[in-house]
């Protein structure tokens, strides 16, 4: 490589989908890139998060919505082939093999250094390969940090030494575990342990709070609970846990209310940003923590405005759908930038993110499903909005009858009573994934109710509830 090669006009730390998506946006826009990438290129989400844990559920899913259906229940007379279906897992992730994605993106004209990079100034990037050589990348407009997060492993006594599995065990597990003990009752601690109970382990839950998915509506902590309790899952709220230690081939786990022992330990208690070693200190910047951002995603607290940070290491919603999101957006900006444009960060900006503040969609892949976007009751009221709370039972319109029967599920609008509008919808029930792409358009629409009206539903689907939530609401 030749010192002119070493100079792009956008250099992206981490080859994540978030990166990618960075880096493509800025491709096509006219500029040249390069991401820099120590482990898999497509990251988190193609091999350790998004893709393999939904593979993993989606069996069960399968199993369950046949025997929901009288006639095709009939059809279910064996077990879930648990192999095939860990086997079927393993070809979602490749096997843990990025070369279909490091191809993509040969093949979209952007360039890729495998290594461990860090900022060694501004807008230059040093990149240590795996054999100790290193490269010096020069960026011309713009360096976006796309590294991430990781699992955060509390600071419970033992527990680090332990060996104790994070989400990237948890979803590339190649068998599964006896006994398996979450800690931990968000998204990923109840989809793993609905997961692994399906396809064979014993799984205790152990959730610190009295709510399962605490930040949704407590319907779906409500319903997800009685769902793991009818599979056979134990959970257990209110539990403090003390220390983790390992007793030969057991783990122990110790809590205020007594001892567990199990074969694995999933800890499921939140991220922490990927942002210790990258250099973040010679641009003026703590190492450690998550990067404060403007509306552009751009760094704030940096001379010159050419450090971006985007997706789940700026801390503001880690998703991956919102990090894509976000990538989209700051790519712009760093085009219309680079193009000596002004970039506009007023509210609905094509440079700016505001989807992963105001009406952020998010699916728990639970059996039931709970789809939700935009704001809850609780947080309309902490907020000090006007609104009302409209609830429907799903089960009470005719597609849902014919989808599954005595179809179980609810539907809860959070209205705001002077605009007249979605301030957030949650559902929950069998299928319901599907049903929240239309309430993320009202929600950041801000489609009048008086206007969703003449949005009719088609019939008999699921989404006649719709219809019967805007009658609750009028009356």
């Amino acid at each position: 490589m030749t010192s002119a090669d070493r100079t792009y006009d956008v250099i992206v730390l981490g080859a994540g989908s978030t990166g990618e998506n960075v880096a493509d946006v800025a491709v096509r826009g006219g500029l040249s890139a390069v991401l820099v990438e120590s482990g898999l290129v497509g990251g988190e989400c193609s091999y350790w998060a998004c893709m393999p844990s939904k593979t993993l559920l989606r069996g069960s899913e399968a199993i369950a919505a046949a025997r929901s259906v009288q006639g095709a229940a009939a059809a279910v007379t064996g077990e879930q082939d648990v192999a095939a279906t860990l086997a079927r897992r393993n070809a979602f992730t490749h096997d843990w093999d990025d070369s279909g994605q490091a191809a993509w993106v040969e093949d979209v004209g952007i360039g890729l250094v495998r290594g461990q990079g860090r900022l060694a100034g501004p807008k230059q990037v040093v990149v240590t390969r795996d054999d100790g050589s290193e490269v010096t990348l020069l960026a011309r407009h713009a360096v976006a940090v796309c590294t991430g997060s990781r699992a955060a492993v509390p600071p419970v006594d033992g527990l680090a030494d332990a060996r104790p599995w994070t989400p990237r065990e948890a979803t590339s597990a190649q068998a599964a575990p006896g006994r398996l003990i979450v800690i931990g009752g968000g998204y990923v601690g109840c989809e793993m342990a609905t997961a692994w109970q399906q396809l064979g382990s014993a799984v205790t839950l152990l959730q610190r709070s009295g709510q399962l998915l605490r930040g949704l509506e407590p319907a779906a902590g409500e319903a997800v609970l009685a769902s793991l309790q009818e599979l056979g899952v134990d959970v257990r709220l209110h539990v403090d846990v003390r220390s983790v230690s390992r007793d030969g081939d057991e783990v122990v786990v110790l809590t205020g209310a007594g001892e567990l022992r199990g074969d694995e330990v999933l800890v499921a208690a939140g991220r922490a940003a990927n942002t210790d070693e990258l250099g973040l200190d010679t641009v003026g910047l703590q190492p450690g923590g998550y990067l404060d951002v403007d509306e552009s995603l751009r760094v704030t607290g940096v001379d010159d405005g050419w450090l971006y940070a985007v997706g789940d290491v700026n801390g503001r919603r880690q998703l991956t759908l919102m990090g894509k999101y976000q990538a989209r957006q700051a790519g712009a900006a760093i085009v219309a930038r680079a193009r000596g444009e002004e970039v506009d960060l007023a509210d609905w900006s094509p440079f700016v993110a505001t989807a992963d503040r105001r009406a952020t969609p998010s699916v728990v892949f639970t059996d039931p499903q709970v789809a939700a976007v935009g704001l809850t009751a609780a947080e309309a009221a902490e907020a000090g909005l006007p609104h009302r709370v409209v609830e429907y039972a799903i089960g009470g319109v005719a597609g849902a009858s014919v989808f599954a029967d005595d179809y179980a599920g609810t539907a809860i609008a959070v209205v705001d009573t002077e605009r007249e509008v979605l301030l957030g919808v949650t559902f929950i029930g069998a299928g319901v994934a599907e049903l929240l792409h239309s309430a993320t358009v009202a929600v950041v629409g801000e489609v009048p109710i008086g206007r969703l009206w003449h949005a009719v539903p088609s019939y008999p689907t699921i989404s006649e509830v719709w219809l019967r939530l805007l009658e609750t609401y009028r009356g």
